[in-house]
């Protein structure tokens, strides 16, 4: 035992190998072996040692390198991290791209939305009247537009739209991140993704739609070229003010083509596309102007336009659009589309319809009834006014519907029904007149007591013994009402809507004073059956619609009209109402050079003023008034609608060879007048007439509308072949009245002789297009993700 614990005083270590070699293998003191009492010993003396200093020196090396690592050691721990991140971001992702597009029809089953409709109006001469449908214009092949217009687009919505795959990977990237955090999606779709979305997609800014609208994108860029998604996103894109395309917009805001807009015009529609509501120049020009700005600066950037060009279109003055679409010729739109749905049904195809309005006539129309109201409306409390041209066909030449469509685009001239007054007496003398009485016939201008009723004329006075021609031209309301009680109010309904009046007819003594509510447009195309000697003159404006292909859909023929009064008769009542321009309450309407005749309306407490009159080309009706109905300043049909009146005719017949009204001016002797025995005649029963000159003379290239009601034939009056006295003049029965050419008296030629273009004038490639289109359902079978993307 001494010699055990002597020889542990004195223990060598063993050693292996060469002692002075390093070999980095040492044994430290707490890792060798002692007795219990040295453990004891070294437990009570040494304090507790921390955990790093028991760990093995090569481990604890190695966690202090790694932990010396510095700045790069946290980059190199970021990027692992984020790589790990993004895989599952990833997957997630993914996931959700499956999950979303699975939910879609089949990819094969895809296709671009039909675009609607548009309707094509065409003038008289094939110029461009308006657009209807829901677009509000064609659509143009690329190459058509404005360059300024795509190059404008690109600049400010997609500078990499030639460059990238359909989306742009940043801009999806910051759309995911708002939407994760609670905000909008917002920014970072390309073009392709705002067509897909426009195609396909509802408005709602969700997750869903954004996958689904990225994997739409991808499917275009597959299918379609660039050019051709530009094209159709040009041809749809909303531009504000209820205007789909940009030639629709070119139209709204600057009354031109998309074909003709210069490189500011093209600024400002490029900008819309932001904000189209609130950026529409006929909204607030000042935003428009300043977005057109940013415009321009990244056309600039882009290399689409120098310093130069830019300068000077930023200088240019704002555009000041109007607030709705402005013109006349916005009223005989809409009646077109009326006239276009009762032709054809719902238009279901880009359609071109020729009309018959002369757009010339159109600009006077507007421009006579613009500078009474301007120069005396106020001052007749008169704001409102109508007009409507017809020719001897019944074919509207013109037609406004108010003072101003941008203010209101309600149509006075077709659909408002007002009372005509005394504008209605014509009819009351020509079924006199086929009831046996003559312009010569002379009755008591007195007062009259029908009931309860007591007709009092205009002025309040009484001239006793007139003859009716005296009567009808200073409107006497005593006689009319006499007229009608002898006659008969059926009878003079049955004539009224023989020649033209369509709407319900009181029969009662009033009707003598026009106190039924009629339109100006059938009231105006019923005087001019008196202007082409007795034929019905069915108002209608559409002549011809041909589809996008050149196929005749509707083609109209209005060479055969029916006859609607005798010739006599005619000539008679041309004579009588010539006197109301010479002598009566139309003097402010007399022409220089031309024959007119016509008739003044006044209603009660001149609410609404009339006057319709007609030379041997035009019949023209004018209204002035008060939408509310509140009475004008003691204004009458002789008034402020004779003078428009004559102010239009002057104007729409410059240039013509004046002609005579249909049988004036040709003396005979003239018989006794008041014969007791043509008095005591009853109307003889209706007879067919002859036609003066053969179908087909009419305005050629027309065609009823509709099936017009059954009109029987003009009674012939009594001693047919006897002369008929009257005031100033006597007029010949029809052997003696000269022939002519029947064109002569019926037929307008507009501006030139030459024949309409083609409605298809102007027209272009429709590529397929929609707005706001809902999302083309397909079958029920599932699709992966690799057919979303590669349209399988």
């Amino acid at each position: 035992m001494a010699s055990g614990h002597k020889s542990g005083k004195h223990r060598v270590d063993p050693s292996f190998g060469d002692e002075d070699e390093d070999d980095g293998f040492q044994v430290e003191a707490e890792e060798r072996i002692t007795g219990p009492a040295s453990r004891k010993a070294q437990r009570r003396t040494a304090e507790p040692e921390p955990r790093e200093a028991r760990e093995p020196r090569s481990r604890r090396k190695r966690r202090e390198a790694r932990s010396s690592g510095g700045f790069f050691g946290f980059i190199r721990s970021m990027i692992y991290w984020s790589i790990v991140l993004g895989i599952w971001v990833g997957i997630g992702i993914g996931g959700l791209v499956l999950y979303y597009g699975a939910r879609m029809p089949n990819a094969s089953t895809w296709s671009i939305p039909e675009r609607p409709p548009n309707v094509k109006i065409t003038a008289l001469d094939g110029s461009l009247l308006a657009n209807r449908g829901a677009t509000g214009g064609e659509a143009l092949a690329l190459e058509e537009m404005s360059p300024y217009i795509p190059q404008a687009v690109v600049a400010i919505e997609d500078r990499r739209f030639y460059s990238h795959f359909g989306i742009d990977p940043l801009g999806l990237a910051r759309a995911f991140v708002n939407n994760l955090t609670g905000r909008s999606i917002q920014g970072g779709s390309t073009l392709t993704q705002q067509l897909a979305k426009n195609l396909f997609l509802s408005p709602d800014r969700t997750f869903e739609r954004k996958v689904q609208e990225v994997l739409l994108s991808l499917w275009l860029e597959r299918k379609f070229t660039k050019d051709q998604i530009l094209t159709m996103y040009l041809n749809r894109m909303f531009f504000g003010s209820n205007a789909y395309g940009v030639e629709a917009a070119s139209r709204r805001y600057f009354n031109k083509s998309a074909k003709d807009v210069n490189l500011r015009e093209a600024a400002i529609l490029a900008g819309v596309l932001k904000a189209p509501t609130k950026l529409s120049p006929a909204r607030d020009a000042q935003a428009a102007e300043t977005r057109a700005q940013l415009v321009l600066g990244a056309m600039r950037e882009s290399g689409f336009i120098s310093d130069q060009e830019a300068m000077t279109a930023m200088s240019q003055p704002p555009t000041k659009a109007r607030s709705y679409w402005t013109g006349a010729q916005h009223y005989a739109a809409d009646m077109v589309m009326d006239e276009v749905k009762s032709l054809i049904g719902e238009v279901k195809t880009d359609v071109t319809v020729q009309t018959t309005l002369d757009l010339r006539l159109e600009k006077e129309a507007e421009k006579a009834l613009f500078e009474v109201l301007k120069s005396e409306g106020v001052k007749q409390n008169a704001s409102q006014a109508a007009l409507v041209s017809v020719d001897a066909t019944g074919a509207i030449r013109a037609v406004v519907g108010g003072k101003d469509y941008a203010e209101s685009q309600f149509n006075r001239a077709a659909k408002a029904k007002r009372q005509p007054g005394s504008a209605f007496k014509p009819f009351v003398y020509a079924a006199a007149l086929e009831a046996g009485y003559r312009p010569d016939t002379v009755l008591n201008d007195g007062p009259v007591k029908i009931g309860n009723w007591t007709p009092e004329n205009f002025d309040q006075k009484y001239r006793g013994p007139v003859t009716l021609a005296t009567a009808l031209a200073h409107s006497l309301n005593t006689i009319a009402a006499q007229l009608v009680m002898q006659v008969g109010p059926n009878n003079v309904i049955t004539l009224a809507h023989r020649l033209g009046i369509e709407s319900d007819l009181q029969a009662n003594a009033s009707i003598a004073l026009g106190t039924s509510e009629v339109t100006l447009v059938e009231l105006t195309s019923a005087y001019a059956a008196f202007m082409n000697g007795g034929f019905k003159a069915t108002p209608h404006l559409v002549t011809r619609i041909t589809d996008a292909n050149g196929k005749v859909l509707y083609d109209a023929d209005f060479s055969n009209p029916p006859r609607v009064l005798n010739e006599t008769i005619v000539a008679t009542m041309n004579n009588m109402m010539s006197h109301v321009l010479t002598e009566g309450t139309g003097r402010a309407a007399r022409l220089a050079d031309w024959q007119a005749a016509g008739k003044s309306g006044t209603t009660q407490s001149f609410r609404d003023a009339l006057f319709v009159g007609f030379t041997s080309t035009l019949t023209t009706g004018v209204w002035f008034g008060n939408d509310d109905g509140t009475s004008m300043k003691k204004v009458t049909g002789g008034g402020l609608p004779a003078k428009a009146w004559k102010n239009y005719m002057t104007a729409a017949l410059k240039g013509y060879k004046p002609t005579p009204l249909y049988g004036v001016g040709l003396p005979v002797a003239p018989p006794p007048a008041n014969d007791p025995a043509l008095l005591s005649q009853q109307p003889a029963q209706p007879q067919p007439q002859q036609q003066l000159g053969g179908p087909g003379q009419l305005l050629s290239g027309t065609q009823p509308a509709r099936d017009p009601r059954s009109y029987p034939a003009a009674p012939t009056p009594a001693e047919e072949s006897a002369a008929v006295a009257e005031e100033g003049g006597y007029i010949a029965p029809p052997s003696q009245i000269p022939a002519r050419d029947y064109r002569d008296y019926r037929t307008y030629r507009g501006p030139t002789d030459a024949p309409i273009p083609p409605g298809d004038v102007g027209g272009g490639p429709v590529p397929p297009a929609d707005v706001g289109g809902g999302s083309q359902r397909g079958h029920s079978k599932q699709t992966t993700l690799l057919d979303l993307i590669m349209g399988q």
